[in-house]
């Protein structure tokens, strides 16, 4: 990889000009934008943060269009089952909550702002108001896909068996029993199980979903079940199953738990994509997660390390009918914490380092912008070399910037599609601690990082 200087950015950036696309004020106006995601059966929307107010608006515009205009029937997000299941039957009209803000209220597991934001909020309200009416068949679903609802799916699991069939459930209280000595801590099971000092729940969750495999063979087609009732619980059972071997294998390494997790959030793509099409006859969604999820992890330093990733999954899995849509952005400000559990604060994003993608992408000098990396050989010429890429999760520790939040990628694989946003603000929680509101100090950050 050639190292970067200011003379061989000034000509990638001539060269990179001509395939700029000049973005609208919402990126839902571009129609050849709209139109390459239109074409696909899955729009992955990514992130480069998880608490950036553009990120989120321009996936939920880009989201409204393609569910108003072309016929997207459902929304998943990076959020928990359990949880996002309770907003899908608010938007559903068929819950006990009053609006958008209480169907959100599930989400109380860290990071909370992820998903109780005013963004998200305002998106709900218009899922509900474009589902209002139709029957079933025609609304829009709001879904989860990934695996921290460890305890709160086997909850979901027991009440479906209480309400359907005493004496299943009264089995499925037995095997789960085997959680019962960790206080609901999922990471405390994990250490024990994982190092040998309890028995592992492996055998039991497995048992159950079994179980609830064929309880749903059995009983799908049959006139009088609630079949969406029934594919909630099934999904609880396979979350806990997934689940219970994530928490076990997260002490020996990242590789393995991550990989778990994002091929436990491909198998959920693929039951709601078998789910609805027996429903609706159609299946057509967008995903909503960060960029190192959906960005095909085979085109960056994860895949080096032996990590795959949603993105990466998808394509081997629906091909060209997997759009995958990356988001980035020079400074600004980021909702975030400074450590896990901890509050979410109003913090001051760096800006890109030299070398970054977002530094190139700084001196084209256009506000937003999008690259159509899809098809595109010439462009893929242009940026043809790796070069870094940040990635704020959760967490923002800028003063570690290049080791805690930067690695490296080829663009024109990792993505279909580049948004970028040179500059952006934080998400607005709905919950706001006053550490948000008073922000984050100006600083002299360090220059030796």
């Amino acid at each position: 990889m050639a190292p970067s200087s200011p003379t061989r950015d000034h000509q990638l950036v001539e060269r990179l000009r001509p395939h700029l696309r000049a973005l609208p004020s919402a990126a839902a106006e571009d129609e050849e934008l709209v139109a390459r995601l239109a074409r696909a059966k899955l729009a992955l929307l990514g992130e480069a943060t998880h608490g950036t107010h553009e990120f989120y608006a321009e996936r939920a515009w880009l989201t409204q269009r393609l569910i108003r205009d072309h016929g997207f029937n459902a929304v998943v997000v990076e959020a928990d089952w359990p949880d996002a299941w309770r907003v899908n039957r608010y938007i559903r009209g068929v819950s006990d909550d009053t609006s958008a803000e209480a169907a959100l209220s599930g989400f109380q597991r860290f990071p909370t702002w992820m998903w109780c934001n005013t963004v998200v909020r305002d998106f709900v309200e218009w899922l509900r108001e474009h589902n209002h009416g139709r029957p079933p068949s025609q609304q829009v679903g709001f879904y989860g896909m990934d695996l921290y609802s460890l305890y709160s799916s086997v909850r979901a699991v027991l009440d479906y068996l209480d309400r359907a069939d005493p004496e299943a459930a009264q089995r499925a209280r037995s095997r789960y029993a085997c959680f019962e000595h960790y206080g609901e801590d999922s990471q405390a099971y994990g250490y024990a199980a994982s190092f040998g000092m309890k028995p592992s729940c492996e055998d039991e969750v497995i048992q159950q979903l079994r179980d609830m495999n064929r309880r749903a063979a059995d009983l799908m087609t049959a006139a009088s079940v609630d079949r969406a009732d029934l594919f909630y619980a099934q999904q609880n059972a396979r979350l806990v199953r997934n689940a219970e071997e994530y928490y076990r294998t997260m002490f020996h390494g990242r590789v393995s738990s991550w990989n778990l997790r994002d091929s436990h959030m491909v198998e959920t793509l693929q039951a709601l994509e078998k789910h609805l099409d027996g429903l609706t006859g159609r299946v057509r969604i967008a995903v909503w997660a960060h960029n190192s999820h959906l960005g095909d992890a085979s085109a960056t330093q994860m895949g080096e390390l032996g990590e795959w990733n949603v993105g990466q999954l998808a394509r081997d899995r629906w091909s060209d009918q997997a759009v995958l849509v990356g988001f980035t952005t020079h400074n600004g400000t980021v909702t975030a914490a400074s450590e896990w559990d901890a509050v979410a604060e109003r913090k001051r994003v760096r800006p890109g380092l030299p070398g970054s993608f977002e530094d190139l992408f700084r001196q084209l000098g256009v506000e937003r912008f999008w690259l159509p990396l899809q098809g595109n050989p010439a462009l893929a010429e242009v940026l043809r070399e790796q070069r870094l890429e940040r990635a704020i999760g959760v967490i923002y520790q800028p003063r570690s910037e290049r080791t805690s939040h930067y690695f490296h990628a080829h663009l024109p694989t990792q993505f279909d599609e580049l948004i970028h946003i040179d500059h952006t603000r934080a998400l607005e929680p709905l919950v706001k601690e006053p550490i948000w509101h008073a922000g984050e100090p100006a600083e002299t950050y360090p220059s030796g990082l």
